[in-house]
C-alpha cells in the first residue's frame, strides 16, 4: 500500500523516488512478519492516515491558524443580556438599555476588568492549544514515516491513547474559539422599590477588526484621502477614532503635524500636509462603555507627492479635518 503524495513542480522526480523508495521498504516488511501481523499493521497506518486526514489534517491547522490571528485583531465587548424568562413576561426592563440605567457602574467596571482578563486568558489558552495541535501533528507524521512497524503492533495502545487527547484538544480549541460568559460573583443590580428587576448574565463578545482599504486610501501633494471597512457589517452605525502623524519631523513646527479625529463615517480626508513626506495613519473604533480589550489596531503609511498643491478634492465629499 502506497503514500498519497503531492507533486509540485521540480520536486516531481524527487517524490516519485521517494514514493519508489517507501514501496520498497513497505514490501521488506511484509516479507519479515506473518500475514495477520501485516493486515493488523496496514489497518493501523490506514486508521493514522485517516486520522491526519480529517481531523488534524494541515489545511484545517492553517484555517484555526488564520482564525487565531483574526481574534488577535479583534476588539472585546461586554454584552448584558436578561436570564431567561417565563413566556409571556413583557418585562420592559429585559431590553440591555434599560439594563445598563440599572448596573452598578463600579461593579461594572469590575466586571470590564475580569472580562480584559478573561480575553487574554483565552487568547493564550488558543495559541497554546494550537502549538500542542501542531506538535501533535508533526509527532504522528514522524510515526507514520517510520519504518518501524512496532508502534503499530506492541505499542499501539500508546498511539491511540495520543489520538484522543489531539480530539480532545481540538475539541477544546474549538469551543474556545468563540468568546464565553462572564461569572458574576455578586449582584450588579440590585432590587429597586417593588419593581421586578431581573437577573442578567454577561457574555463576552467580538468585533471584527477596523481595516483601511489600501486601494483607496491615497496620498496627494497636500491631503490624503483615506478609506477603511468592517468585515461584517454592525446592525447599528459605528464611532471611529482616526490618528495620524508626520513620521521624521525636521523642525518644531512640524512635529505639530499629527492629530486625532473623532469619524462617524468609514472615509476621511486629512488636509493641509506637506508634500513629499511621510505620514502614519491608524483607524480603530472609538472607545465605548463595553469595551474591554482592543490588542490590536489597523496602520497604514503614505507618503504625499512632491509638487505643488493641485486638484483639492470639494469640501462636502467628506469631514475636514481642523
Amino acid at each position: 500500500m502506497s503514500f498519497q503524495e503531492t507533486s509540485l513542480g521540480p520536486n516531481k522526480g524527487r517524490l516519485g523516488a521517494s514514493q519508489a523508495l517507501l514501496d520498497q521498504e513497505e514490501a521488506e516488511d511484509q516479507q519479515l512478519l506473518e500475514p495477520e501481523a501485516w493486515r493488523t499493521y496496514m489497518q493501523r497506518r490506514s486508521a493514522l492516515r485517516e486520522f491526519l486526514a480529517s481531523e488534524l489534517s494541515v489545511h484545517l491547522l492553517k484555517r484555526h491558524h488564520a482564525r487565531l490571528q483574526l481574534l488577535r485583531k479583534c476588539s472585546y465587548h461586554i454584552e448584558v443580556l436578561p436570564k431567561h424568562l417565563a413566556l409571556g413576561d413583557q418585562n420592559p426592563l429585559v431590553l440591555p438599555s434599560a439594563l445598563f440605567q440599572l448596573i452598578d457602574p463600579c461593579k461594572f467596571q469590575r466586571m470590564k476588568k475580569v472580562g480584559t482578563a478573561q480575553a487574554k486568558i483565552q487568547l493564550l489558552l488558543l495559541a497554546d492549544l494550537l502549538e500542542q495541535l501542531d506538535s501533535g501533528r508533526a509527532e504522528l507524521d514522524a510515526l507514520l514515516e517510520s519504518p518501524n512497524p512496532r508502534p503499530f503492533l506492541a505499542g499501539w495502545e500508546p498511539v491511540t491513547r495520543r489520538l484522543a487527547d489531539l480530539s480532545a484538544i481540538m475539541d477544546s480549541f474549538l469551543v474556545m474559539m468563540v468568546p464565553g460568559r462572564l461569572h458574576i460573583k455578586h449582584r450588579l443590580v440590585s432590587d429597586v422599590g417593588a419593581t421586578k428587576v431581573p437577573h442578567i448574565r454577561l457574555m463576552l463578545s467580538t468585533k471584527m477588526p477596523v481595516v483601511f482599504d489600501r486601494k483607496e486610501s491615497v496620498a496627494h501633494e497636500d491631503w490624503a484621502s483615506l478609506r477603511w471597512f468592517v468585515t461584517v457589517q454592525p446592525a447599528a452605525p459605528e464611532q471611529f477614532e482616526l490618528r495620524f502623524r508626520l513620521l521624521d519631523p525636521r523642525t518644531q513646527q512640524e512635529s505639530t503635524q499629527c492629530g486625532v479625529v473623532p469619524v462617524a463615517a468609514c472615509a476621511f480626508i486629512v488636509r493641509s500636509l506637506l508634500p513629499n513626506r511621510s505620514y502614519k495613519f491608524t483607524i480603530k473604533r472609538a472607545e465605548s462603555y463595553t469595551l474591554v480589550y482592543e490588542p490590536w489596531r489597523d496602520s497604514l503609511t503614505l507618503q504625499t507627492k512632491l509638487g505643488l498643491p493641485s486638484g483639492l478634492p470639494p469640501a462636502s465629499s467628506s469631514p475636514v479635518c481642523p
